[in-house]
């Protein structure tokens, strides 16, 4: 193990001399474990646009043709991703065939692309054997099966981490166990861990929500899967197998008029970004369809749903904007694991949505029909066959729905509700009622995720404040007019993750916040907060904090508060006066986040104060998209600064010993990885 080598060594040292070892890994948890005792990790970042041009103009043009016409080198610096191997080698390989006078960049993408490992050009050798390196490193055939199905998708799509390891599950590459209910988290930490994966964009948490695998690895293991016959990939080339698995069909690649001649019977998985086709909609030729994601698809119509309701052996189902109703024969599809409604206008959900005995989670904004309390629904809930674990999530107003059935619902882990302001005061009554028994304290559930995401804004939160204790959540997120802390909130044994969400958080409020001691991430949306002071030893486990606001009014924070405090984040466009939250007193601090528009005088001090901080704190401007009702801006992994799928980026400031404020622009921004 790595951890014991490092014990090793690290022994050899003397503790009373001053040593300094430097480690050079793309493990994370190698540097995690040889930083443990007072170490720095410093993660090297990927070239930006101007230093990627730079080196591979200097390797693929000869220098007397500096001033020559050159061809446009975008799409082949998309390829390379900021990665200085593939630059290096691919301009000595774009030197060989005589570029610039040659051959465009275009052309040697595709030449790239269609590359043979076994009988290749020897200019790429050594950059191929790094991308075979790192994917026969990989313990076992599962992983490396998971990490192929990476090539499912475009490389340029960021892809949410939750719809990729479900996907894996329905394909049967993990095996759900009793031991651990999210099993197919453990592959996909270790291929972060590996970093052939880049997070893209980081939940409050620190949970990696949508991730992509850089250029030239896309490239790799979109080949690979294409010629074991792991996957078929339609994104303009003929290739046609006979007989096929996996379907990706990226990018309008095929048409109604397009013509093509390969059974469907065997596939398992199908994804379609863009327009299908009629002949790929047809789903009377599948058989042994297990994942169907057309959450992407233009042309899925209601019409089609029918026929998706035969694929018996379906676990996965994510549909797209075009879909208005699913038919009651949805029942059919009995080994159901996953519904996606979200991207579709689906208003009302067919109770035998509710009734399929292996579903587990379901996504979308609905209500149930009238008359949904029906009797063979309740029987099918009071039997205990329901695996529902999350409902994210559903509306309460004057009609009778999930509020009544909740309680039924025995398995429950994740749950999102939207309160209209046609609610009846019955029917929150009735929502209290279901609420206070889905966070009843159960002591034997100590690593019960259970999370509450509600949402009331066109109602009163009266009804918050019959809740009582005893009472459990590991995650809430309240959004509403909040004048006051629901004393529930106080009574949730460890409670970890806070989201509050308000036009106007209240010096009572914000007082109660910190005598939350187990609360490990913070995060308050309001347009001000009242000036309060938060005492020493204040939210003592606290190690990330947020502010998204629209007038900068900070807390001001004792020395001795959020001791273990790691990242710092500060939404707020016309932010001044940033020196007088005072960073030092923050002795763990890792990571500065502020908002994209501040001024250059503004992060100038706060620079300096990090440059002088013992941890030299990373500072990352962000711009962010204004939060909406229904969504909480993120943060962006500092590894991966750039443009991502809700169009935010980020620059990183340099904040080290040698660094200087001449060394960035608060215009430019880094490319993205």
């Amino acid at each position: 193990m790595v951890s014991d080598q490092w014990s090793i060594i690290k022994s050899a040292f003397p503790r009373d001399v001053s040593s300094r070892i430097v480690v050079t890994t793309k493990i994370q948890s190698v540097a995690n474990a040889c930083s443990s005792a007072n170490g720095y990790i410093h993660k090297m970042r990927r070239l930006d646009e101007k230093h990627s041009k730079q080196l591979f103009l200097k390797n693929a043009c000869p220098g007397e043709y500096s001033d020559y016409l050159q061809p446009d080198s975008a799409a082949i610096l998309k390829k390379c991703d900021g990665q200085p191997l593939a630059l290096t080698t691919l301009g000595h390989f774009m030197r060989k065939k005589s570029w610039p006078t040659g051959r465009d960049c275009e052309d040697v993408c595709s030449q790239v692309r269609l590359y043979d490992l076994q009988s290749g050009d020897d200019t790429l050798d050594r950059m191929h054997q790094v991308l075979i390196h790192d994917f026969a490193s990989l313990p076992s055939h599962d992983l490396k099966a998971c990490f192929l199905y990476f090539a499912m998708f475009p490389s340029d799509h960021p892809v949410r981490a939750k719809r990729l390891k479900r996907q894996w599950l329905a394909e049967g590459f993990l095996q759900p166990s009793n031991l651990c209910s999210d099993p197919e988290a453990k592959n996909f930490e270790k291929l972060i861990d590996q970093n052939i994966i880049q997070p893209v964009n980081v939940s409050n948490n620190t949970k990696v929500k949508t991730c992509k695998t850089y250029g030239m690895m896309h490239e790799f293991i979109t080949l690979k899967s294409l010629c074991e016959n792991f996957i078929t990939l339609f994104d303009g080339c003929e290739l046609q197998p006979k007989h096929v698995r996996r379907i990706s069909l990226n990018h309008n690649s095929i048409t109604d008029g397009t013509s093509f001649n390969i059974d469907l019977s065997l596939v398992r998985s199908l994804i379609v970004f863009g327009q299908a086709g009629k002949d790929m909609l047809n789903f009377s030729k599948y058989q042994l369809l297990r994942v169907l994601d057309l959450e992407d698809c233009t042309d899925l119509q209601n019409d089609h749903l029918r026929e998706v309701c035969n694929l018996l052996l379906l676990k996965y189902l994510s549909l797209g904007g075009n879909i208005t109703s699913l038919p009651k024969e949805i029942k059919q599809l009995k080994h159901l694991e996953t519904i996606d409604l979200r991207r579709t206008n689906v208003n009302i959900l067919p109770t035998e949505v509710i009734q399929l005995p292996h579903l587990i989670h379901l996504f979308g904004k609905f209500k149930l029909p009238d008359k949904a309390m029906q009797d063979e629904v309740q029987k099918f809930l009071v039997s205990g066959k329901c695996k529902l674990q999350t409902l994210a999530g559903f509306l309460v107003d004057e009609s009778e729905g999930f509020a009544e059935l909740m309680g039924y619902m025995k398995k429950l882990r994740k749950v999102k509700i939207w309160c209209l302001s046609s609610a009846a005061s019955s029917k929150l009554t009735t929502l209290q009622k279901a609420i206070q028994e889905y966070i009843h304290d159960e002591k034997d559930a100590s690593n019960d995720p259970r999370s509450l995401s509600l949402h009331f804004d066109g109602c009163s939160e009266d009804f918050l404040k019959d809740l009582k204790a005893p009472c459990y959540l590991r995650s809430l997120k309240l959004q509403g007019r909040l004048l006051e802390l629901p004393g529930f909130v106080m009574a949730l044994r460890r409670l970890r993750e806070l989201c509050l969400q308000s036009t106007k958080l209240t010096a009572d409020l914000l007082t109660a916040l910190a005598n939350l001691k187990y609360l490990q991430y913070l995060k308050l949306i309001a347009d001000e907060l009242d000036e309060i002071t938060i005492k020493d030893r204040a939210l003592p486990r606290l190690l990330f904090l947020c502010f998204v606001l629209q007038k900068p009014t900070f807390l001001n924070i004792e020395e001795g508060a959020l001791p273990f405090l790691e990242s710092l984040q500060l939404f707020c466009k016309d932010l001044e006066g940033i020196s007088n939250i005072q960073i030092k007193c923050f002795k763990r601090l890792r990571e500065i986040t502020l908002d994209g528009g501040i001024t250059n005088g503004t992060v100038q001090n706060l620079v300096r104060a990090a440059k002088e901080h013992p941890n030299r704190p990373k500072v990352i401007l962000l711009k962010a998209p204004d939060p909406s009702p229904t969504e909480v801006v993120h943060r962006e992994d500092p590894a991966a600064p750039g443009a991502t799928e809700n169009g935010t980026a980020t620059q990183m400031l340099p904040t080290g010993p040698n660094a200087s404020l001449t060394d960035f622009s608060i215009d430019s921004i880094d490319s993205i990885a």
